[in-house]
């Protein structure tokens, strides 16, 4: 019974993180049809600089720990707003240069980061409490888990509010569906779409730092290993879904954790299973729309 708890939880706590880093994903093509394949290198950036911030304060305690959150959500917001100024804005309407873009600045950023981190994971210092376990019915579960899947509901519902109950979330939504009748009544959409952009970027920033946590390191390939399983999730939750994204973090995790601990570690060969399964038997994702 407790090793069943222990794989379940942890399961929900890795989902948590997939959805940290595939809900900026899957919000900059539900709202601008940007497949974001840089998206990697704005959460590796995010994880390095939030080191570097705890490594300055050189503290592992809880101020630290947020302090290095905020700032490397500020850090990806800033990186993904400035390749949407740079890069996206010239190319709206062009997906096969906006993929061909984000892939070179892909490569381009990790070729960067070896350059000024080096190629070897950089191993990091957590709150104490993170680096101890909470009794679940028998279960010891670490207490990072419970810190990523706080982060991701507290995601999820900033995300929900701002786009359904905030004034420029109306305008990003309005701009989706008719970009030049908003523009006709004087709203500058494209401001909107670099928010969006930010926001996302932001998102991957602080699910950067807190997957540095969760690995106990920082490394140049950081990010590119995490999008893979991002890129999964959001196909399968459905392209643009923030819900579609949650619920599809949470499921491919658990079956990963189920099939790593039962099936011989298959988790990564189960995941590619159910990918397949989703897109033969509904195209379009759990909760996408068809085009």
């Amino acid at each position: 019974m407790s090793t069943l708890v222990l794989v379940l939880i942890t399961g929900a706590g890795l989902g948590a993180l997939y959805f940290l880093v595939a809900s900026g994903l899957s919000l900059i093509y539900g709202l601008m049809h940007v497949l974001n394949f840089a998206h990697g290198a704005f959460l590796t950036l995010g994880a390095f600089i939030g080191w570097e911030v705890a490594r300055r304060l050189d503290t592992a305690t809880w101020s630290t720990f947020f302090v290095s959150i905020l700032v490397g959500g500020a850090v990806g917001a800033a990186f993904a707003a400035l390749t949407e100024l740079a890069l996206i804005r010239p190319l709206y309407e062009r997906h096969i240069e906006q993929v061909l873009v984000t892939v070179g600045l892909a490569f381009a950023a990790v070729a960067l980061y070896q350059g000024i981190w080096g190629s070897d994971p950089i191993y990091i210092d957590s709150p104490p409490w993170m680096l101890q376990t909470t009794d679940v019915l028998g279960a010891l579960v670490p207490n990072t888990y419970w810190v990523l899947m706080l982060a991701a509901t507290a995601l999820l519902a900033s995300l929900v509010i701002f786009l359904r109950f905030t004034r420029y979330g109306t305008i990003i939504r309005a701009g989706v569906e008719n970009r030049w009748m908003v523009t006709a009544l004087g709203i500058d959409v494209r401001r909107a779409f670099t928010v969006v952009f930010a926001i996302g970027g932001s998102a991957a920033g602080v699910g950067g730092v807190l997957a540095g946590h969760y690995t106990g390191y920082v490394s140049a390939y950081l990010g590119s290993s995490l999008l893979i399983f991002a890129f999964i999730i959001t196909v399968i939750g459905g392209l643009g879904s923030l819900t579609g994204a949650a619920i599809a973090s949470v499921l491919v995790a658990v079956l990963q954790q189920f099939a790593n601990y039962y099936l011989g570690g298959t988790g990564d060969i189960i995941v590619v299973v159910l990918l397949a399964v989703v897109l033969l038997a509904r195209p379009a994702g759990l909760l996408g729309r068809a085009s």
